[in-house]
Parts: structure tokens; sequence; C-alpha cells
């Protein structure tokens, strides 16, 4: 794993390091989903049977998941698995119901304004699956959506090689008040969900993680139907001072790194005798881990361990990286809390792992990735709400701004925009 000292090796050297490649740079991914795009919007329901056999289970015959399906899915899990999903379920809603918008008004001068907000009418969610099991997905997406209000909310995941959906993400799927799954899997399933296809309904939102063929047609359909972000892969940035765990250090870097081969983990530090603890460390924890192969070429790929000359210094490059996951292993994580620019989720002190965000602390685990937390939120209640504004004048009103408006009109070339402000002043 890469050590990059920034005194030896400059500060252009760490920065690269924690950069990861855009996702808009990859031009083959995006022509195959402008392909499979194309292929769901003009056949529809035959071209997702085929994509299904193509790519999920030779074994797919139907699309959506029946309401009995759907029904039974609870019998079929553990009660101790029911209970989690429901501690989960119960701490998510409560996180998100904090967040809740209200309708507003002004008034200045006779001249009333407003927003409305209100619920999206559809959404689609996307879920990964085939051969992983997300329902933790399937709750922090479709909750907030939930509290937001949205009446219709239908999902997208693809099916394992029986055919099947896994009963576990169909019991979410209930808990979460999601009213129709079906199997569509990939970039076929965002075209489902943006055009319509089959009993797929064209939705207004689509939401939820995915590779990169799925974030490739989410950007593609944007547009068409609005989406919430482009989330994945997985990743991780840890600054610790000389005072953290390098074991604690380690075991944060592995919870992302574990995801995918093209998960990043970095440790941003100003003390070189813990950067090569944590080195340490990293071997030997994920040393016969059953994901041990995923775990190495992350941290081959994506993985760096910097140095900076000074805590100052890790913190501004810490805002450079933007991670989607933040651990501030410090002394007094909440006094640096306030420096912290550009991070998706941060997590402060030695007992907060990305595993309580990842599954019940409250906030969504959908985040920003590959720098966009520069600008990027996490999903949540507003990512499924939208604000109308409302303008009412008395004459009095009107007549009061008459000057500016009709100055700015005719400045701007708009003569009838003036003659309508003059028109109503004259009666």
């Amino acid at each position: 794993m890469r050590i990059v000292d920034v005194a030896r090796d400059g500060r252009a050297a760490a920065e690269a390091a924690l950069r990861r490649p855009s996702p808009y740079e990859n031009t083959e991914v995006e022509q195959a989903a402008r392909a499979i795009l194309e292929e769901v919007r003009t056949r529809g329901e035959d071209a997702l049977l085929e994509l299904g056999h193509r790519f999920d289970s030779p074994l797919l015959d139907r699309i959506e998941v029946t309401p009995d399906e759907l029904r039974s899915a609870s019998d079929a899990v553990e009660p101790a698995l029911r209970d989690a999903v429901a501690v989960a379920a119960e701490r998510i809603t409560a996180f998100h119901e904090a967040q809740r918008r209200q309708s507003w008004q002004m008034e200045s001068g006779g001249v009333l304004a407003g927003q409305i907000v209100r619920p999206l009418d559809r959404v689609g969610l996307y879920i990964p699956g085939g051969t992983a099991v997300y329902p933790s997905s399937v709750l922090m997406c479709a909750l907030p959506a939930r509290v937001a209000g949205v009446p219709e909310i239908v999902l997208c995941t693809p099916c394992r090689r029986d055919g099947s959906v896994h009963p576990l993400v169909l019991h979410a799927a209930r808990v979460a008040g999601v009213q129709r799954v079906f199997r569509v899997g990939g970039a076929q399933a965002i075209a489902a969900m943006a055009f319509g296809a089959g009993p797929v309904p064209a939705v207004d939102k689509i939401a939820g993680p995915g590779n990169q063929w799925v974030n490739a047609a989410k950007r593609l359909v944007y547009g068409a139907v609005d989406i919430d972000m482009l989330a994945g892969p997985s990743e991780v940035c840890v600054l610790a001072d000389d005072g953290a765990r390098a074991d604690f250090a380690a075991a944060d870097m592995l919870v992302q790194a574990e995801h995918d081969v093209e998960a990043a983990a970095y440790l941003v530090t100003c003390s070189r005798g813990l950067a090569e603890r944590v080195a340490a460390e990293l071997e030997r924890q994920m040393s016969g881990l059953p994901r041990e192969g995923v775990l190495r070429k992350a941290l081959d790929r994506r993985g760096a361990l910097v140095i900076a000359r000074d805590l100052e210094e890790a913190v501004e490059l810490v805002n450079v990286c933007a991670p989607e996951h933040l651990a501030l292993m410090v002394r007094e994580p909440f006094a640096l809390l306030g420096r912290i620019r550009n991070a998706g989720a941060v997590l402060l002190g030695d007992y907060a792992p990305q595993t309580l965000g990842d599954y019940a602390a409250g906030p969504s685990h959908t985040l920003p990735t590959s720098g966009t937390a520069r600008y990027a939120s996490p999903l949540h209640v507003d990512t499924f709400l939208k604000k109308s504004s409302f303008l009412y004048a008395t004459r009095a009103g009107l007549a009061g701004l008459e000057h500016a408006l009709v100055a700015l009109a005719e400045t701007e070339g708009f003569d009838a925009h003036a003659a309508a402000v003059r028109r109503r002043l004259r009666d």
C-alpha cells in the first residue's frame, strides 16, 4: 500500500493519491449503457426479459414480484433479522422526520410571496443485488421518501440466479413502504424507470446506489427524469493524530474496502509512526478474511497512507479529498468538525465506526462519492420534495415596485414586461 509523505514527495503527490477517477471518464461504459437504454426504450418488457436472462438469471420468467411474494417474504426471514430491520427502520425514520419541510410565506409592502413544498408523485429506487443482499439500502432510500410523503414508491433490483429476489430485501421493502418491486437490474432498470417498460412505470426521480453501468445510465437519463446523485464505489478517509488507535483506523479502512475492488480507503495523518502501525494492522486484520482478495485489490488500486506535515495540512488534504465517509480519530473531534467542509458523512471518535452509519444510526448511507461531496449532500427528505413559489400583490404593492420593475424590464429590452405593469396601474 502506498505511503505518501508530503515533506518528501510534495503536496501535489499527496493530492493525487487521494483523487478518485471521475464517473464521467469511462466512455466505453457510457456507450454500453446508452445502447441498453435505447433497447429498453424501444422494446420495453421484451428487452427487460432478454437482458435479465443475459445478465442475471436464465430462469427469469416475469418482471414484477407478486403481492403474495411480498407478503410471504417476511415469514422466510429469521426473527432476529426482522428485529434488526425494525430497529434500523425506527432510527432511520426518526432521523429523517427531523428533516421535514413546511410551506411558508412572507409579506412586505403589499406583496405576498411564499413557497409550497410538495412530495414527488412517484419515485423509483435502485437497489444493487444479484450475488449480494442489501436490505439496509432499501431502508436508507425508501424511508426518507416515505417521510417526505411520496405516495408511490417502486423498486428495481437484480434477481438471483434462480430468478428470485432475496426475502430479506422484500421484507425491508414492505417495512419501508415500497408498493411494487421489479426483478430488473443494471442500466436496464434505470431505463425502465425513466421511460416506463412493461409493468415498470415511469417515475419522477430515480434514487439509489449502483455500479458504473447504473451510474452511467442515471447520468444519461437525467432530464427525462430526475436523479439523486451518482453514488459509488464506496470510499473512506480516516483523519488521525498521533494518539489514534492503529487497529481502529485500519478496521475502518477495511469497512469500505471490502465492498468492491474499486473502493477507496485512505489514512491522512501527521504521524509517520501511526501510518506504519496502520499499514501493519491492515495486513494483520485482512489476512484470512473471506473477502481478502477484494480487500487487497482495493487497497492496492485505491488505497494510500498520507503523512501531512501538521494537522492543519491534514485537514486541508481531507477537504481536497472530499470523501464519502470521513472518520475523525483525533483527540478533540468536535473541535475539528467545524473545519471540515467536504465530506458525505463524518464519524467522530473511536466508537462511531462506519458500520453504525451504514445500518442503524439514522442518516441515510447513500452518500456523495468520487469527490462530489464538494457540492453534493447525502440522500435525505429534500431529495424527494419539490418546491413551487407563489406571489400575490395588492395594487398598492405593485405600484410601490413600479419604478424598479419597469427600469429592469426596459433595460433588458422587454417592453411587454414593462407594459404589463403600467397597464394594471393605469386602470
